[in-house]
């Protein structure tokens, strides 16, 4: 079986506050451990009104604390904004707390724009210490060296379990070389998917963490109770795209009948390009297009995301999704 987890961005749709976005994380997590979904991940985003998980590790706590056994973890935090120790330190803490539940996948972006990345780090000389951050990482949640003099109290013995997520064949090179699992952001970055897998794979080395291999693949899932419904329901991660490509973000917008009136031909070819790892429409569309994206990237685990304006709708997609992992499972195997 395919193991199937779920990216939440926590949206804060047109109409609402990032309180209501904040109960509706916890309801959906609730209702995608209910479902089967393996991991339930938080993206740590910053001044952006559309998104509440900037502070990701504290809303992790509250999804694990309101939840029982799927794991939960970070998709991703990303680590150039942060010192390793602190990181090590909140995430050893998360262990502790839900021990055997926590994931930690660490990504190289700002997720913001420079100004708010500037405010976030105080200090930025330009150098790239990705590499070195996430080994330090990896010590600090290993078992206890003699003689080290600092630790990540929690943290040390922990062995928090980490990822690497990237949209290029720098994170699966460097997954791979550390023996991580790797994440892609196909969702948002498709180009390099069949490239950074294919590296991933071929130059894997074997881990303490990791025997072999474990590829990750995101899609967008829009599932309606028809395809022009499945449609409709996209439209407002559409428009939010396009506003984040043009500089203005904002809440989710509400969704469209007709999205070639809100965006000009050049920004929708842009937009469908962006996101072409998308299965959208009624539920037998849905399943196919699935089935095609799985057979031709066979990822060892895929992990759906979808910023959808009305709650309801977004928990009757992703719990078809979850319907259709679950039946299509024994095809998509004797397919590989």
């Amino acid at each position: 079986m395919i193991p199937y987890s779920m990216l939440d961005l926590s949206p804060v749709p047109e109409g609402f506050t990032p309180a209501d976005a904040l109960r509706n994380t916890l309801d959906l997590a609730r209702h995608a451990e209910a479902w089967g979904y393996n991991r339930f991940w938080l993206a740590e985003h910053h001044n952006m009104p559309g998104i509440a998980s900037a502070a990701t590790s504290v809303l992790i706590g509250h999804v694990a604390g309101g939840t029982k056994t799927i794991r939960v973890g970070s998709g991703g935090i990303m680590l150039p904004n942060h010192a390793p120790l602190v990181i090590a330190e909140h995430f050893g803490t998360l262990a502790t707390l839900y021990p055997g539940r926590i994931d930690l996948g660490l990504g190289r972006a700002p997720g913001t724009d420079m100004v708010t990345a500037r405010a976030l780090r105080r200090n930025m000389d330009g150098a790239d210490d990705f590499p070195q951050s996430v080994v330090e990482l990896m010590e600090y949640f290993a078992d206890e060296t003699p003689g080290a003099k600092v630790r990540a109290i929690p943290g040390m013995g922990t062995h928090v379990p980490l990822w690497i997520l990237g949209s290029s064949t720098y994170g699966a090179q460097l997954a791979a070389y550390l023996g991580l699992p790797y994440a892609f952001a196909s969702h948002f970055a498709p180009d390099m998917l069949s490239q950074a897998a294919e590296i991933y794979r071929r130059t894997f080395r074997p881990s303490a963490q990791l025997e072999a291999p474990h590829f990750m693949l995101a899609i967008n899932v829009f599932a309606g109770r028809d395809d022009a419904h499945g449609q409709y329901l996209m439209t407002s991660m559409q428009q939010a795209f396009a506003n984040l490509r043009t500089g203005k973000p904002g809440p989710l917008p509400r969704p469209v009948h007709d999205i070639a009136a809100h965006l000009d031909p050049a920004m929708q070819a842009g937009v469908r390009h962006a996101l072409s790892c998308t299965a959208a429409g009624g539920p037998e569309t849905v399943r196919r297009r699935l089935g095609e994206l799985i057979a031709r990237h066979k990822p060892d685990e895929v992990i759906f995301t979808g910023q959808i304006h009305d709650h309801g709708a977004r928990l009757a997609s992703f719990e078809i999704a979850a319907d259709i992992m679950r039946s299509m499972t024994p095809q998509v195997e004797a397919a590989q």
